[in-house]
C-alpha cells in the first residue's frame, strides 16, 4: 500500500476524480494563504472580495437614496418660503375691503363665478387693472397689480382675477368708441 491515501481512497471507490481535484485546489488555496499571511499580503478569497462589492453597492445606493431625499427636502422647504413670502405679500399690501360694498364686482375663481362687494373706486381699479384679486386664506383679498404681478410670477394659482391691460392699435378705426365693462344693467 505505498501511495498517498488520496489514491487509495480513489482505488477503493470511496471517493472520484472531481473530489480528489476539490481536494488538491483547496489545499493549494490554503498553503498560499499561508505564505501570503507570512508575507504580510491580505489575501482575500471570492466570497470575501463578492462580499465587499455588495457592501460598497448598497453604500453607493443608500448615498445615492440621501441625496435624493435631501434634494426633495430643499425643494419642499423652497416651496414652503416661496409660499410664507407670497402671502406676506398679500397680507402687508392688501387694500380693505368695505364691509358693506354698493357695487357687486363679479369674477371667475376657477369654474365658479364669485361676487365681491365693493365701493365705486375699487370697482374702477379693479376695471382698470390697477388692483387684483388674490386667494388669502380661504377669502379674497384686493392687492395692487404690482404686487399681483410678482406674487403670479411665484405662485399663480394665487393670483384669482386680474384686468389685463390691452394696448390699442393706433390705426384702430374704432379707438373713439370705447366699450365700457363697469356697465350696470
Amino acid at each position: 500500500m505505498a501511495g498517498s491515501l488520496q489514491d487509495q481512497l480513489l482505488k477503493a471507490g470511496l471517493a472520484n476524480k472531481q473530489q480528489a481535484n476539490k481536494a488538491k485546489a483547496d489545499k493549494r488555496k490554503k498553503s498560499k494563504q499561508a505564505k501570503a499571511v507570512k508575507k504580510g499580503e491580505v489575501f482575500k478569497d471570492q466570497d470575501e472580495l463578492e462580499r465587499e462589492q455588495a457592501i460598497a453597492k448598497a453604500k453607493a445606493e443608500k448615498l445615492e437614496r440621501d441625496r435624493e431625499l435631501n434634494r426633495q427636502r430643499e425643494d419642499e422647504l423652497t416651496r414652503r418660503s416661496i409660499d410664507a413670502s407670497c402671502l406676506q405679500m398679500i397680507q402687508q399690501n392688501k387694500e380693505e375691503i368695505p364691509a358693506k360694498g354698493d357695487v357687486e364686482y363679479n369674477f371667475v375663481d376657477g369654474t365658479t363665478i364669485k361676487k365681491l362687494y365693493v365701493n365705486n373706486e375699487l370697482q374702477e381699479q379693479l376695471a382698470k387693472g390697477n388692483l387684483a384679486i388674490a386667494a388669502d386664506k380661504g377669502s379674497y383679498a384686493l392687492i395692487p397689480a404690482g404686487v399681483a404681478e410678482k406674487i403670479s410670477e411665484r405662485r399663480p394659482e394665487l393670483i384669482i382675477s386680474r384686468q389685463q391691460v390691452e394696448e390699442t392699435d393706433p390705426d384702430d378705426p374704432y379707438a373713439d368708441f370705447q366699450i365700457p365693462d363697469d356697465l350696470m344693467w
